[in-house]
């Protein structure tokens, strides 16, 4: 927990950007019946029935010191998946970064191991050095910013019937480019000091 939170208290670096990573997994769902749209007075109606269409994965990278969020959508949460993420991650995203300050939950898909079940070796160790990883503890998944941005994406973009991968990823990346320029972010305000007052009953007693 102290790590993290020492991680969160670093200034902004270019070259070691800070990249919150999260993951969660939607149903994609059908509309058995059409819905009625909204008109003046009356709002939109909308059938509780539906129809399973599938799931995504969606996998929330977050720059908290640079207001920027990127999901990737996937077919599911399997190594090679989560791989192809931080592939994107490195040479998309931060292709000028000689690190990437990387902050995770201890998922067992999220290792460097899953690099390299996903490409060759020596990709597979160019990935794995650009990282610096850094681990939530167990049960400690709040202290990942990325998390709270998978929330308001929730919020905001998935509230209704989402049926198809491609509608998932249009609507996901409409949000995305919403609120990355309104430079949206998180001001975390939780440090070592304060964990140390409020979660004294977590340390060991000496």
């Amino acid at each position: 927990m102290e790590d993290v939170l020492d991680v969160y208290q670093r200034p902004h670096d270019p070259k070691r950007p800070l990249v919150c990573l999260d993951e969660t997994n939607r149903q994609l769902t059908r509309e058995t019946r059409p819905s009625i749209t909204a008109k003046p007075n009356q709002p939109e109606r909308i059938d509780y029935e539906y129809k399973r269409n599938g799931v995504v994965n969606l996998f929330m990278m977050f720059a908290p010191l640079e207001a920027k969020r990127h999901v990737y959508v996937s077919n599911q949460r399997a190594r090679v998946d989560f791989a192809a993420c931080i592939k994107e991650l490195v040479d998309v995203h931060y292709p000028e970064a000689d690190r990437i300050v990387l902050v995770m939950d201890n998922l067992n898909t999220h290792s460097v191991g899953s690099l390299y079940e996903a490409f060759e070796p020596a990709e597979a160790k160019r990935l794995a050095d650009k990282l610096e990883i850094h681990y939530t503890p167990k049960h400690g998944s709040w202290l990942n910013m990325a998390e709270i941005e998978i929330g308001v994406l929730s919020r905001q973009a998935l509230s209704g019937y989402v049926s198809t991968k491609e509608e998932m990823i249009a609507r996901v990346a409409a949000w995305q480019a919403a609120r990355n320029a309104e430079r949206s972010t998180v001001n975390w305000q939780f440090t070592t000091q304060d964990a140390r007052v409020r979660l004294k009953r977590l340390y060991p007693v000496i």
